[in-house]
């Protein structure tokens, strides 16, 4: 394949349809708005979500919960998923990013939980821990450092 043989894609690559130039294009006069009326003028239209007046959809509905933005969120990653690096390896955010125990890092950082156990002697680095985490990880010989 050359570069003067590449081409777009069936139906990939339609023209602009031209309106309001003349009764022979098929969308002339009016250019498709119809006659009169709210949508016909310049600036027309209803916004997003108006529904004519009804209540919209989003007031209808109940509102429930509590949402607090100014919590701290972490990453979390529980003890056991742990067991997959060598001993002696120091753990922290950018080695569980990298090998993918995490998908992306909240910006509080990561909290280790206690699910599962640890059978490697490991240094783990994070944000926090929890109580049983940090006690798996001391009993397995390892070090748990507040980052």
């Amino acid at each position: 394949m050359k570069l003067h043989e590449l081409t777009p894609a069936a139906d990939s690559n339609r023209p602009v349809k031209r309106i309001g130039r003349g009764h022979g294009s098929g969308s002339g006069k009016t250019a498709g708005k119809g006659h009169k009326g709210q949508n016909a003028r310049s600036g027309g239209g209803v916004r997003i979500g108006f529904e004519g007046g009804q209540m919209p959809l989003a007031r209808r509905i109940p509102k429930r919960g509590f949402h607090n933005n100014f919590a701290t969120r972490y990453a979390t990653v529980n003890v056991g998923d742990l067991n997959r690096f060598v001993e002696g390896t120091v753990v922290n955010a950018e080695l569980l990013l990298a090998s993918g125990l995490l998908s992306k890092l909240e910006n509080g950082g990561v909290k280790i939980l206690g699910e599962g156990d640890l059978n490697v002697k490991l240094t783990v680095q994070a944000a926090k821990f929890s109580a049983a985490a940090a006690e798996k990880i001391e009993k397995a010989g390892g070090k748990a450092e507040v980052m």
